[in-house]
């Protein structure tokens, strides 16, 4: 995830508002322009699982778990959560994802808006909850101005105890810049998701939050922040409320 790969993707959404987003990420994969895609699951990502398992415990035993892989691309993680005996469904706007990622057919998988109900109602997940989320780099793909629908989203998407692993990126790209990837702070993380569907940021051309929200304990709605790892990892639980 070089400079150039960021000036490459930013260039291509340049001049476009939000609402061409999806037929731009679409572009890519049908021209086959993905510098993100590294061939391989995350390697936090099992580490985490293998060597902490108790973070991942809940109060009650579950004879299945399922777990959500938005904007998963060619699949990479949807194949690597499921030998961890999760029932995976991996999501993807671009249908030429998909079409890709079908090509490994061990998990389920299907094209759709995140932000819709139609694509939980085709896959059976009961009650459309999921006790794990894991966020490769969607959320820092999304503008700013969407991110209070993805945090709260994601909450809607999360069953009670239900866990959301991020893998923070950028970190370090100056607030101001142009994306994708938009800048995603430690600080953001956690003031989106633990307020989420609010307004975190101080304005709408930077991503520097406000001071009303930084530091600020989470709402009734909110995650809670469990563990912010070394390996960039953020983990957040839903409370059972």
């Amino acid at each position: 995830m070089a400079n150039k790969y960021d000036r490459t993707l930013s260039n291509h959404f340049d001049g476009h508002g939000y609402s061409d987003h999806g037929t731009l990420w679409d572009s890519c994969w049908t021209t086959d322009r993905t510098p993100w895609d590294r061939q391989q699951p995350s390697a936090a990502l099992s580490d985490l699982l293998l060597n902490k398992p108790e973070l991942f415990e809940f109060s009650t035993d579950k004879t299945t778990r399922t777990a959500l892989v938005p904007g998963c691309g060619r699949g990479h993680d949807v194949l690597s959560l499921s030998t961890f005996g999760y029932d995976v469904y991996g999501l993807d706007l671009s249908a030429k994802a998909i079409q890709e990622a079908k090509k490994n057919e061990e998990a389920w998988k299907a094209a759709g808006d995140f932000f819709s109900n139609e694509w939980v109602e085709k896959s059976g997940v009961p009650g459309g909850k999921f006790d794990l989320i894991f966020d490769y780099t969607f959320g820092c793909a999304l503008p700013w101005e969407a991110r209070p629908a993805w945090a709260k989203r994601i909450v809607e998407l999360l069953a009670p105890e239900g866990r959301l692993v991020c893998l923070e990126f950028p970190t370090t790209k100056p607030p101001s810049a142009r994306g994708p990837p938009y800048n995603f702070t430690p600080e953001a993380y956690l003031a989106q998701l633990g307020h989420p569907g609010e307004k975190i940021y101080s304005n709408d051309t930077d991503a520097i939050v406000d001071h009303k929200w930084a530091g600020s304990p989470p709402s009734k709605d909110g995650l809670k922040r469990l563990v912010h790892s070394k390996q960039l990892l953020e983990i957040f639980i839903r409370l059972i409320s």
